[in-house]
C-alpha cells in the first residue's frame, strides 16, 4: 500500500504588538504595580534571572500601572488581537501563494482572552476566507497551545482539508493582576508578554512555493493530577495566572521517556532528530529540556535567542522559535515540543527540507 505524503507548512509569520520595552523596565514598573514584594531583592532578582532582554506589549507600559477590570482587559484584547491576526495571516496567505477563498479550515489558538463568536470567525469576515472552511477555535491549552494548534492543522489536511489556515495570538500582559501580591503573579510580570504567529499547511500536492518543513505526526500527554501546576484563576480584575509545584524539576523528570513515547510511536528514534524547537517556558525549563535528553551545548540556541527577545508569549513562542530555527536552513527531522496547562505536553514531529 502506498504511503500518504506527510502535510506540509508552506509559509510562517510572527508578529509583536508595537509597544517595546525593556526588562530593566518592567522591573521598575513592579516597584510601583508590587511595592511590597518589590522591597525583597531576592524576589526583584527574578527580571534578572529571566534572561530576558525586550518584551513587546499590547499597550504602552503606563497603561499598566492604573487599576484595569476584566472588562476593559478583555475589550483591549479583541482589539489588539484582531489586529495582530489580521496581519499575520494576511501575509501566511501571501507568502503560501494562496487565495483567502481557497482556505478550506482555520485553526485559531488563544488562552489569555475571550471571544465569542470566535476570533476565526471574525478573520473569515475580515479577509474574505471561505465562509465554508471548517473552523478550529482552541482555547485554553497555554504554552502547549502552538503544537498543539499545528498539530491538529495537520491533521486537517489528513482529514481532507487541503489548505488550512492556522493562527495563534496571546496577549499575556494583560493577564497582569494590579496590587496582587502573589508570587505566580510577581514572576508572570517577570516572564510574559504578547505577540501572534500565522502558518498555511496544506497537501504536499497543493501548488505553492516550496514547503519550508513537513509535518509527521504529533503526540499528546495529559499528566495525572495536575491540574495545579499551571492555569488561571478567573478573579474580579481577570485571569490571575497559577503557577504550582517545580515545572523544571517535572520536565526533568519525565521529557527523556515522553520524548522516546513521542518517536516511538511514529518509528522515530532519538539519534533521527538533528533538531529540537522548544518552547522556552523560563531558562531553567531550558535548562532541564537539555538536561533530560542529554542535548549539546547550542542545540537551544533558538529557544534562547527567543526568551531573550520576545520573552514568554504562552502559545506563540514556540513558533517564534520554529521561525529562528528556519533561519538556520535546517536539514533531517526535527522535534517541536511544549508544555502547558493540564498539566500537559504536547510533541510535533519534524521533517525541514
Amino acid at each position: 500500500m502506498p504511503v500518504t505524503p506527510p502535510p506540509v507548512m508552506r509559509s510562517l509569520v510572527t508578529a509583536t504588538p508595537p509597544h517595546q520595552v525593556t526588562q530593566a523596565q518592567v522591573r521598575e514598573a513592579a516597584r510601583t504595580l508590587f511595592p511590597r514584594m518589590a522591597a525583597r531583592q531576592t524576589l526583584l532578582d527574578a527580571f534578572d534571572n529571566a534572561r530576558i532582554e525586550t518584551r513587546s506589549l499590547a499597550r504602552p507600559l503606563d497603561w499598566y500601572l492604573d487599576p484595569r477590570g476584566f472588562g476593559e482587559k478583555n475589550a483591549t484584547f479583541l482589539t489588539e488581537a484582531r489586529a495582530l491576526t489580521e496581519q499575520v495571516a494576511r501575509q501566511a496567505l501571501a507568502d503560501a501563494q494562496l487565495a483567502p477563498e481557497d482556505v478550506d479550515a482555520v485553526v485559531m489558538v488563544t488562552t489569555s482572552g475571550l471571544s465569542t463568536p470566535s476570533l476565526d470567525a471574525w478573520l473569515i469576515e475580515r479577509l474574505g476566507l471561505n465562509r465554508h472552511a471548517a473552523r478550529l477555535p482552541v482555547w485554553g491549552l497555554g504554552c502547549a497551545g502552538g503544537a498543539a494548534g499545528l498539530a491538529r492543522a495537520a491533521d486537517l489536511v489528513r482529514a481532507g482539508h487541503r489548505r488550512v489556515l492556522f493562527v495563534a495570538v496571546e496577549l499575556c500582559s494583560l493577564t497582569l493582576v494590579r496590587g496582587d501580591e502573589s508570587k505566580s503573579n510577581f514572576v508572570g510580570t517577570a516572564l510574559f508578554s504578547d505577540g501572534a504567529a500565522a502558518a498555511v499547511v496544506t497537501a504536499p500536492d497543493v501548488p505553492g512555493p516550496a514547503p519550508r518543513l513537513a509535518l509527521h505526526g504529533a503526540y499528546s500527554t495529559l499528566i495525572e493530577d495536575s491540574e495545579d501546576i499551571m492555569g488561571w484563576d478567573v478573579v474580579d480584575d481577570g485571569l490571575k495566572v497559577r503557577f504550582s509545584r517545580d515545572i523544571p524539576t517535572l520536565v526533568q523528570g519525565m521529557m527523556r521517556e515522553n520524548v522516546a513515547q513521542a518517536l516511538g510511536a511514529h518509528g522515530w528514534t532519538r539519534d533521527d532528530v538533528r533538531h529540537f524547537v522548544v518552547h522556552p517556558g523560563g531558562v531553567k525549563v531550558i535548562a532541564a529540556y537539555e538536561a533530560a535528553l542529554g542535548l549539546p551545548g547550542g542545540a537551544l540556541d533558538a529557544s534562547r535567542a527567543v526568551l531573550r527577545d520576545y520573552g514568554n508569549m504562552s502559545s506563540v513562542t514556540v513558533l517564534f522559535v520554529l521561525e529562528e530555527t528556519l533561519r538556520g536552513d535546517p536539514h533531517g527531522r526535527g522535534l517541536l515540543s511544549a508544555m502547558g496547562p493540564g498539566f500537559s505536553a504536547e510533541h510535533v514531529l519534524l521533517d525541514f527540507h
